[in-house]
């Protein structure tokens, strides 16, 4: 919980908030840890927005929560979490019937970006991590 991000870590969520403000994004949710907070944080203050806490997007949290919070966000949100829950939370909205387009990245700072069409999360891609 108390692990701050690395020197390589920061420069990725550098890389990572220019990338993503591109997109206009409108919330931006996270786990309470700090290093998805710390990786929010850049993007944060380029879009002056706060970054909220959900303990559906901890480390140890149950897809079926993640999922729950992902069916009541924006379009535009952006959340971090952890390696064991992203996996988990694409997986089951794989077996839902979302298409995945290309293989995913389970590396840390890699991005999903998940479409939608009306409740349901209809595709996504995943995005490498940024080359730092």
């Amino acid at each position: 919980m108390v692990r701050p991000l690395s020197k390589k870590g920061w420069a990725q969520s550098l890389a990572l908030a220019s990338r993503l403000n591109a997109h206009s994004p409108v919330a931006l949710l996270s786990s309470r840890y700090v290093r998805c907070h710390q990786t929010l944080e850049p993007l944060a203050e380029m879009l002056e927005l706060p970054i909220s806490h959900h303990d559906a997007l901890i480390e140890g949290a149950r897809f079926e929560d993640t999922l729950e919070l992902l069916s009541n966000v924006s379009n535009l949100s952006v959340l971090c979490s952890h390696g064991d829950v992203i996996p988990a939370t694409i997986d089951a909205l794989v077996r839902r019937g979302m298409e995945m387009q290309g293989e995913p990245d389970w590396r840390k700072a890699a991005t999903f970006v998940l479409h939608r069409e009306g409740d349901q999360y209809v595709s996504a891609q995943c995005w490498p991590p940024p080359g730092i």
